[in-house]
């Protein structure tokens, strides 16, 4: 036999005792064929996958409620126009921020305005949290006199005074999340007291469609 054939069959003999010995370490007593079958990944029912899959995509029932405090990102894509993308979004603002205390904190989450809010209002539910606070009307039309919280010096009628207001103060108005809360009082710090409530429109992110909406529960002293 020449010198090529010998080669070519060391190497073929080499390349068995290899997978022979895979073989045997990964699964001991076993034929060197079996380390080709491999377990399947998990032992779940996939009848069970099936039926928490149909359970989240079906839509809310009359009077079922998310509790955005608790509900899993795929719990809060049920809610009528959140998707996953801003179920995911509503779900690590609450881990980052703490849970929401009310629709005005849910105005905070990008993506979630005035129609959406309202959209909700029937929808959703904040556990875990000390008081509830109001839910938004459902006809989609935010009350220019009324605040969200019942608690609030707004809601009683009494107005909130621009150059006093404290974040908190500001987070009972509608339409007021805490970026918009915070871009108030930054404006206020860096600009000095304001002139006048119509002075809102200058800040950032407030239109002047809100600063009307706003200017029956604010004052400037």
């Amino acid at each position: 036999m020449g010198r090529e054939p010998r080669a070519v069959l060391l190497l073929v003999a080499l390349a068995a005792m290899g997978h022979a010995a895979r073989a045997w370490i990964g699964h001991p007593g076993a034929s060197p064929g079996a380390i080709l079958v491999r377990p399947a990944l998990g032992d779940a029912d996939p009848a069970v996958h099936r039926a928490a899959a149909s359970r989240l995509s079906r839509p809310l029932g009359r009077g079922e409620r998310v509790d955005v405090n608790s509900a899993s990102a795929a719990e809060v894509a049920r809610l009528p126009r959140i998707g996953m993308s801003l179920a995911k979004r509503i779900v690590e603002d609450r881990r980052a921020r703490g849970p929401f205390r009310g629709p005005q904190d849910l105005d905070r989450v990008r993506g979630i305005g005035p129609a959406l809010l309202a959209a909700l209002a029937d929808k959703v539910k904040f556990g875990g949290v000390g008081s509830q606070v109001a839910s938004p009307p459902s006809d989609a039309k935010f009350s220019s006199s009324m605040a969200y919280d019942q608690s609030s010096g707004a809601s009683a009628g009494q107005r909130i005074d621009l150059n006093l207001a404290s974040e908190a103060d500001l987070l009972t108005l509608p339409e007021i999340g805490l970026g918009r809360a915070r871009a108030i009082l930054a404006y206020r710090r860096d600009q000095g007291p304001f002139a006048a409530v119509s002075d809102l429109g200058r800040v950032s992110g407030l239109s002047r469609r809100l600063v009307s909406r706003l200017s029956p529960l604010l004052v400037v002293r």
